[in-house]
């Protein structure tokens, strides 16, 4: 597991490269098996990190990408952050158990905005404490929609005190997505130890350069195979 937040030049991107950046996002809570065949056959076939999903899909996607490369990343607490420490906990431990290798966890934004940072310290470390011994990749979420900046690098501090892996802008269920602004100012708080993940309304090519180049090591997205043609399209049209 990388635990180095490393700037990464856009001139020496491939499309292989990007693809690897690429969390292949599917969380809506409608349609049928197929939309999950799909996610995993899209994400083999482009090279993707992993396929981002809810906990209640993680067994299927084992299955389907077993003997891959692909990662399989259980979003907790989604989308609103608003379960208790100890639902949080064992909803993680119970992702890892049925073969997650990534989590992806919603923060109380609640309790952080009325000023219990006790709370949304202790469902973080509680999420490092389940993944470490696992070696499952660790996320948090800030949905930075709702935040103050202030608010925004108290997370990332708290995030970087515990070991986490990545910090994280957005659910994508928000009011708003991921901003140049706010990687940014979260790269900043947390390199080069902690990385970080841009997600929510990132759909374009242009969109996830530009995250790329603030900071972001991830691009959480439902447009990946979209972002990537797109950028095979544009290494053709530059090499004739």
């Amino acid at each position: 597991m990388s635990r180095s937040s490393l700037p990464i030049k856009i001139e020496n991107l491939t499309s292989a490269r990007l693809a690897s950046m690429i969390d292949h996002t599917f969380l809506k809570p409608f349609g049928g098996p197929e939309s999950i065949e799909q996610l995993c056959r899209e994400a083999v076939e482009f090279g993707f990190a992993m396929v981002a999903i809810n906990p209640a899909e993680v067994e299927r996607c084992v299955r389907l990408l077993d003997g891959t490369n692909v990662g399989i990343g259980a979003a907790i607490g989604f989308p609103l952050g608003q379960s208790t420490t100890t639902v949080k906990k064992y909803e993680t431990q119970d992702a890892i158990d049925r073969g997650a290798t990534e989590i992806d966890t919603v923060i109380n934004v609640r309790a952080l905005q009325s000023g219990d940072v006790d709370t949304v310290r202790r469902e973080i470390a509680d999420m490092v404490a389940a993944c470490r011994p696992s070696n499952v990749i660790c996320k948090v979420i800030l949905e930075t929609c709702f935040l103050t900046d202030e608010e925004k690098r108290t997370v990332c501090r708290i995030a970087k005190e515990e070991g986490v892996d990545f910090v994280k802008t957005s659910t994508g269920f928000g009011t708003g997505g991921a901003t140049v602004e706010d990687v940014r100012l979260m790269f900043e708080e947390v390199a080069p130890n902690v990385q970080v993940k841009a997600s929510g309304g990132v759909r374009d090519l242009d969109a996830a350069l530009d995250m790329i180049r603030a900071g972001a090591t991830r691009i959480g997205t439902s447009s990946g195979v979209g972002i990537v043609n797109e950028f095979i399209q544009r290494e053709k049209e530059n090499a004739s």
